[in-house]
Parts: C-alpha cells; structure tokens; sequence
C-alpha cells in the first residue's frame, strides 16, 4: 500500500520523456498542466528549466548548454543550469524544476514551491532595476508588485529611497517624475497604474545611472535649536550656497521633530529668497519631494529633503537675469513690496497684519484675470499688494496665479517657436508648486512665491499673441457621447499639429456632459503610452491638480455658472493642447512595457513575433 508521501509525489510529478530518447537528443521540449519544460541531459544529470526565457521569452530548448550553463542564443543570457539563477542581472532567474527517474522515464514537477513569493521576488528585481538601470526589469518588477497586490507606496519608497542616496547632485528630474506619476495613480486606469509605476522608476533609475552617491551630513548633535534660529541659518547657508551648512539644518528640523509645515516654511522661504528660481524648477522640486513623504508617510525624510539642497544653492537667480531687470526693473518692484530687497518679508507682514484685521473675507476683484494677465507689471504688484491689505490668504492668491498661469498655456499662440511651450510651461508648474506649498503652511514668505509667479505670467504675455481661443461653456455641444469624444481626443495626439482641435475636444466633452474623471483617465492613458518627456507628465499632473481645485475654488468663492465651468475646464484644456503640441512619439516605452506584461503572464514573445 502506499504512504501518504508517494501518493502526494505521485500528484505532484508527472511524466515528461523517456530518458532514453532525452540522452540521444540532449533535449526535449515537452509542456505539463500548460507550463513549457526545456529538459536537458547534461554531464550525466536531467535538469528542466522554464522554455521562456526570462529576459524575452525566447524558447532556451533552442539555447545552448556547455560547462553547466545555459545560454539564450537571442541576446546571449546566462544561467545556471542545476539553480537557475543567472550571471546577466539584465535577464532574471529562470525558473527550476525537480526532476525523478522513475524505469527508465523522466518525470518533472510543473508546480514546485517557489523559493521566494511573488512580491518578496519582485521587490529584489525592483532593487536590481534601479542599481542596474534595467528598464525592462523596472516594467517587470512595477507589473509584478502590483498584481502580487503589492501597494504602491512600498515600491514608491524604495525608489524614492534609492533616488535621493544615489544622486550626488541631489533632487533632478527624475525624483520629480516620480512624484508627478505617484499623484496620478488615483486618476488612471488599473493598468495604467502599472504604467504610471514603471514610469517614475525608470526615470529615477536613468537619473542616477553613473552618477556617485551622496554622503550624508549628519544633523546637528543638539536639538535645541529654536525654529526661528534654524530657519534664519538654512537661509543664509542658501544665500551663500553652502550645501553643506544648509543640510544639516533640514536634518536637524527633521531630527528636532518640527512639524510638516513648519519645515515647508523653512524651504519655501529658502526658495523664494531670490524670484523664480531656476526657471521655476527648485520650488517644484521641492513640492513634489514633499508630495512624496506625505505619499509614503514621511518614511524618508531626512534624504529626501537633503536631495533639495544642491538644486537649491545651485539655481539660477531671476534677479541676476536681464529679462527681470529691463525693459522694466521687475526686480525693484518686488523689493518696493518686500520691503527693500528680495529677501526681506517686512513689507509683506505689514500687509498681513492689516489683512487679518479686515471686516469682510477677501472676494476676487472682477478683472483679477484680466490683470494678472495684462501688461502692467505694476499694476499686478499694487493689485496683489492691496488683496493682501483686504485680507486675501496665501492660498487664495496661489489659485488666482494658478490659473492664470493655465490660461497662458490653453492661449498658447502655435506660431511661437517650439521651444516656448517649455516658457509658460515653467510658469504654470512653478504657480501650482506656489499652490501646493500655500495648502500646507500659511509662511508669510509664500507670497513671495505669488509674486513671483504673477510676474512670470506677466514676462510670457508674448506667447499669447494672438491668444488661441478658449471655447466658452455651451459653445461646442455637439451632442455626440462623452466617450467618442474622448477617443477623439486620443486620436489628436496619434497626429502632429493637432493642438487647437484637442483643446477643442476638451470643452465638447464638458459641454456634452463628460464625466471630468472620465477625461483625467482618458488624458492619462494618452501620457503613459507615449515616450513623454520630463515637462509633458509635469504638465499633466499639474493640470489635474488645478482642475481639481478650481472646482473647489470657484464653489468657495462663488463665481457664477459659467465662470466656475470654465475654472475647471482651463487646464485640462491646456494640457491636451500641451500634450498634442509633443505627440506622437516613438513609444518604444510603451513596448518594453508590453513586452514586460505578456512575459509576465507567460506568453512566447517570439511565436507572436514570427506569425506577424
């Protein structure tokens, strides 16, 4: 009779090929229960491996074996033929699987326990992604986590973590990317989520690649450091760019226990010490690394906040640039505000304190658009100055910049060269990084960063000239469904030049009743299988957040119908004219990441590729 052990190897093991016909022939090609088995006799021993290659899927029955090792003939991967594992990091561990002999037959277990599951597994790959800069293992490892149900925010962590320690020149384009996707996941579809994933770590990945790492500066042996005194010493490390000085006073914020926004008021007043600094980039930088730790639960706190510190004594001051200076000194205006230099807050606490002491909350002045968008620059300051005076809050005054810095991007002019898309892009991306910093600490400094925002609006005024027309609500109701209309849209960025028919696209969705949510998925997927750049998946996380939150604006401040329709519209308009302006692009993105999908759902790259 037999034992409860034979019978469950009997289940377990199921026969694959005399041994006899596999030692004349060296190999054999045989599937059990679906799985595809490349059994090799080698050195007196049956081994069985996985077909696919882990790397391409390319069959490895046609591979070669010699010395103990297997290699794939398609892009020459190694592997260890008894364990599996392989020499070329790029390729993945293929898959084992026990073998018996049994009177004369080889028999093989198609469904042997895994040594590791599948997200401790995808999670060592996600590692070797970015120490590697493998992309198609970064797609891998980023599908992988999340059907193995993992969250996004732990592998967001890792590379957030391996970004800001392999980075010596700090905080870049990629961290920043990261932060744009992980604010996108809610907005897109499931299997965009993957795409959104694979697309930070890619990037963080490639901007670390052959970069040195960064050595800490350890915080401050004392705590007892009042918060005024920190804050008076990160700055004036800044203003003479000593990198070193200026990180171990964020990490003694952080080490000390100081509150989230009293350490976003430390680095907003250090990057708004000098106007719009490097073309906007280090304060978005900065928003986007505080994004990140409210996303992972201030995890990383310490290096991620160092990581701003290069870019940030580093960047180009606007006040030291001519465009600030002549034909009108933009500069002195801001001083006059201030309270006689770009640094000082004087002047702007005094319009605070009368502010908080007005009898009615501040309601926008009629045409505040109008002036933010006009050519005075003068007049901007004195309107921003007396909203202060009546009591209008830093966020307040965030939103109006805000959105007027999307209505430079919807009116962008196509007869403008190229290049200047990146002009008000830069403006808009800075106002809603001025935006976000104003949602999570009321710094008097902040106002520093409307200011300066508003004057960027005022310096691009060019590029709206000619304005291209923003559809009004109504306008362009056609009647067809929301959802042809979406798929139009997407089929605009399949084609160059098709800018103003995207945007127009846009408000015929709204005016036939599109689901906002609908058009941020469709928008989202239009972005993800694109090869997007670092200002096109800035400008659409951008977009969606000001869309967001003009809708909550215009309810709070009780615009009109139509006024408040178009609130929301505005940037979402911009945006798919931003986005049709840079599509079509090659997608070779989008094909790693497919490749990567079906190699992790088991099918034969190679087989689709020959019958094409």
């Amino acid at each position: 009779m037999a034992t409860a052990d034979e019978d469950r190897a009997d289940t377990e093991f199921s026969p694959a090929v005399s041994l006899e016909a596999l030692e004349k022939t060296g190999r054999e090609l045989v599937s059990i229960d679906g799985t595809p088995l490349a059994i090799f006799a080698h050195e007196g021993e049956v081994k069985a491996v996985n077909n696919r290659c882990p790397h391409m899927g390319f069959p490895l029955v046609e591979g070669t074996v010699d010395d103990g090792i297997l290699t794939c003939h398609w892009h020459h991967a190694r592997f260890e033929l008894s364990c599996g594992d392989t020499f070329d990091p790029w390729a993945d561990d293929v898959q084992t699987y026990p073998v018996e002999i049994r009177d004369g037959t080889v028999y093989v277990n198609p469904n042997p326990e895994r040594d590791l599951p599948p997200a401790e597994h995808w999670a060592n790959r996600l590692e070797t992604a970015l120490e590697e800069n493998l992309r198609l293992v970064a797609a891998k490892s980023a599908i992988g986590l999340l059907d193995a149900g993992v969250e996004p925010e732990a592998p967001i962590g890792t590379t957030l973590a391996f970004g800001t320690q392999y980075r010596e020149s700090g905080w870049g384009s990629g961290l920043t990317i990261l932060g744009c996707m992980t604010n996108l996941l809610d907005d897109v579809e499931p299997e965009d989520r993957k795409r959104a994933l694979y697309t930070g770590i890619r990037h963080v990945a490639d901007d670390c690649a052959g970069e040195p790492p960064s050595f800490d500066q350890p915080a401050f042996d004392t705590t007892e450091v009042t918060f005024s005194r920190l804050k008076s010493w990160f700055r004036d490390c800044v203003e003479v760019r000593d990198a070193d000085g200026a990180e171990r006073c964020l990490r003694t914020a952080v080490a000390a226990n100081y509150s989230a926004a009293e350490i976003a008021e430390l680095v907003v007043a250090g990057a708004t010490d000098h106007p719009y600094l490097s073309n906007g980039h280090v304060l978005d930088f900065a928003n986007k690394a505080f994004e990140s730790l409210e996303e992972t639960d201030w995890e990383h706190a310490e290096t991620t906040l160092a990581a701003l510190v290069e870019p940030l004594v580093t960047a180009a001051r606007s006040d030291e640039r001519s465009s600030w200076r002549q034909p009108i000194d933009l500069v002195a205006l801001l001083e006059d505000t201030y309270g006689g230099s770009v640094t000082e807050t004087s002047g702007l606490e005094s319009l605070a304190a009368e502010g908080r002491e007005a009898a009615e909350p501040w309601t926008p002045p009629a045409d505040l658009q109008e002036t933010l968008l006009g050519d005075d620059p003068e007049l901007i300051v004195d309107t921003l100055a007396e909203a202060i005076r009546q009591g209008a809050t830093t966020e307040e005054l965030a939103s109006e910049v805000a959105y007027a810095a999307a209505t430079r991007v919807a009116q962008f002019g196509t007869a403008n060269e190229f290049s200047d898309w990146n002009t008000v892009h830069h403006t808009f991306s800075y106002a809603n990084a001025v935006h976000q910093f104003a949602r999570r600490t009321d710094a008097v400094e902040t106002y520093r960063g409307v200011f300066d925002g508003a004057l960027s609006v005022y310096l691009d005024r060019f590029l709206n000239t000619p304005p291209a027309p923003i559809p009004t609500p109504g306008e362009s109701d056609t009647g067809r469904d929301p959802d042809a209309v979406s798929q139009a849209v997407l089929e605009t960025f399949d084609a160059e030049g098709e800018v103003d028919e995207a945007g127009r696209l846009v408000a015929e969705f709204f005016d036939c009743g599109g689901d906002p949510a609908d058009l941020r998925r469709t928008l989202g997927h239009g972005l993800l299988r694109e090869d997007a750049g670092f200002h096109t998946l800035q400008n659409v996380e951008a977009a969606f957040r000001q869309a967001e939150l003009a809708t909550d604006a215009a309810a709070d401040r009780g615009l009109d119908t139509d006024a408040a329709e178009q609130r929301r519209r505005v940037p979402l308009i911009a945006t798919a004219r931003y986005l049709a302006a840079h599509f079509p692009t090659r997608r070779e993105a989008e094909q790693t990441f497919t490749i990567a999908a079906r190699l992790n759902r088991g099918e034969a790259i190679h087989e689709a590729a020959e019958s094409n």
